[in-house]
């Protein structure tokens, strides 16, 4: 997607398979509120999997966008969900718990590296797509110094959204894409990499 040479494309994947001892099944992400069960040797068009099969393991890539990734406390079920505004607002994370199908008080969810509230600038249109839906949403954006503009707040977003269908154990946030060189970030550079973000129950 990014230009990268294919053939080190497919070493890095292969590398990391052979590092972590999983199997990652790789989404088309389109940033929509798809959610599927993940199967080996399928790419399916979507923006979240889950898997009770033991060594394989969800994937889903970012550079600015939030993972979110989830298990019950009994260790039976995972989940990951690639999270950008568009899917947050368009419930994607909602569609990843139905999925999941284990009762949200037992669901732990992680946030990983996103870009952070200080730097992510959006328009009015994006902020009013999440009050539409929940206005406690207000409460994650905060006036830019460019005027009619928001600084709208991933984590908190995720926070919001998880709490109102019934999950509280949310681990995570916190780092930003943007102001961390260690992760890539789009909003720093239009022409960069994705890195992945991975769970699996262990073998």
């Amino acid at each position: 997607h990014v230009g990268d040479e294919p053939a080190a494309v497919s070493w890095n994947r292969q590398h990391l398979q052979d590092v972590l001892g999983c199997q990652p099944v790789w989404l088309e992400q389109v940033h929509s509120s798809l959610a599927v069960q993940a199967a080996a040797g399928n790419r399916a068009t979507a923006d979240a999997s889950w898997s009770e099969t033991p060594g394989l393991a969800c994937a889903v890539l970012t550079a600015d966008c939030l993972p979110v990734l989830f298990c019950d406390r009994a260790a039976t079920r995972v989940a990951a969900a690639h999270a950008g505004w568009r899917g947050l607002a368009g419930g994607v994370l909602e569609a990843t718990l139905e999925a999941l199908a284990v009762p949200a008080g037992e669901v732990l969810a992680w946030l990983g590296p996103a870009i952070g509230p200080a730097v992510f600038e959006i328009g009015p249109e994006v902020r009013e797509a999440f009050l539409a839906e929940h206005p406690a949403a207000a409460a994650a954006f905060v006036p830019s110094v460019n005027a009619g503009r928001f600084m709208a707040d991933l984590y908190r977003l995720a926070r919001i959204r998880l709490a109102a269908v019934g999950v509280h154990a949310v681990y995570g946030g916190g780092l930003c894409t943007f102001s961390d060189a260690r992760f890539y970030s789009y909003r720093r550079a239009s022409r960069t990499g994705r890195f992945a973000s991975l769970i699996w129950l262990a073998p």
